[in-house]
């Protein structure tokens, strides 16, 4: 069901609730355009909305412009005590807000960005970052290939380690969130991989590029279950993979969701339910339990790049205009949509 909708200033790429108890109604959405020309320039934003899908609301609060913006994630939940927003983008840096209560007006809703800190991670663009469940370490994934930890410590952004993890860009990087000394990563050259940080520098603890036909888009790994993470590939499939033996994870299943999988978010209280951006074929919640995953329900409303998804948390996710169903933002490139909707009733039960 459609709640709200508007239109950003730049190509959508990223919404990310803020999944802090005070603040699900807080929304991060970002944006990267490209200006060609003689000196081609990347130029991007972060806008925070304050979402309440009971009432149709969808109102813009406030808005920092930057550099052109691959990917966003707010800081765990209860891991900080303010929120923070981390920012990888076209420029190299790692940029880092705190989310401020507004005094006044539209900020009051869904408050303000303030920058805390910024570190220039490389001359290649940061495309993907994940933070570990602490807060403690931020892993982004770089356009030539390379993976950089960058610690955290009373709001200092300092480069602990960094390699060569792949061949081309490295799309997706992943802390396991049960076992957060492990990292994974996927890239344009078709390989999955887990790298242990006990060890300095980092040792593979495995490496696949047989299962994927095309680019690793993106990697998460079960929030309740400890043995699975999902995959998803330029090639259409979201693949779900048993870690038991970590040397040698098993690629149990797959299903085609008839686009490339650029991202994939686990339900914030629905164990086994998934939400897919599929680029070209719009997106796709998937039911990953059972004998084998199954799609239970499909969104065509955006006529573009399936890019950003992402479901809220906490009560406001069944709020959804009374129906009982979850709350999800999605958005889509070229055309600068951003969406707010709510799954059936149904999925959640």
């Amino acid at each position: 069901m459609d709640v709200a909708h508007c239109y950003l200033e730049g190509n959508a790429d990223a919404v990310e609730f803020c999944p802090h108890d005070s603040y699900h109604h807080v929304l991060a959405a970002s944006t990267y355009t490209l200006q060609e020309g003689d000196q081609p320039s990347r130029s991007g934003s972060v806008s925070l909305f304050n979402i309440d899908a009971e009432f149709g609301r969808l109102e813009l609060g406030h808005r920092v412009d930057t550099a052109g913006i691959f990917d966003i994630k707010w800081s765990p939940a209860g891991s900080t005590a303010v929120p923070s927003l981390a920012q990888a983008d076209a420029d190299g840096y790692l940029r880092l807000y705190g989310l401020e209560s507004g005094s006044s007006g539209a900020e009051a809703l869904g408050g303000s960005l303030t920058e805390i800190n910024a570190e220039k991670i490389s001359s290649s663009m940061c495309l993907f970052l994940d933070w570990n469940p602490s807060a403690t370490c931020i892993s982004v994934g770089l356009s030539d290939g390379s993976i950089s930890i960058i610690s955290l410590r009373e709001s200092q952004l300092d480069i602990c380690q960094e390699w060569k993890a792949h061949e081309f860009e490295l799309w997706s990087t992943s802390f396991d969130i049960h076992q957060p000394q492990l990292v994974y990563t996927g890239s344009d050259d078709c390989k999955f991989s887990c790298w242990d940080l006990r060890d300095s520098p980092s040792k593979l603890a495995f490496q696949n590029s047989k299962v994927h036909k095309m680019g690793v888009c993106c990697i998460a790994k079960s929030p309740s279950d400890p043995n699975l993470v999902l995959t998803g590939s330029y090639d259409e499939h979201l693949r779900l993979w048993d870690v038991r033996s970590i040397i040698k994870p098993v690629n149990e299943t797959s299903i085609c969701l008839g686009g490339g999988v650029w991202r994939i978010k686990h339900h914030p209280s629905v164990p086994g339910l998934v939400l897919a951006a599929c680029m070209h074929n719009g997106f796709a919640v998937v039911k990953t339990k059972g004998e084998e995953p199954e799609v239970i329900e499909t969104y065509s409303k955006h006529e573009s790049l399936a890019y950003g998804a992402d479901w809220q948390r906490g009560d406001l996710c069944r709020k959804g205009q009374n129906n009982g169903g979850s709350v999800v933002a999605t958005c889509s490139f070229y055309d600068r949509l951003l969406r707010i909707w709510t799954t059936e009733s149904n999925l959640v039960a």
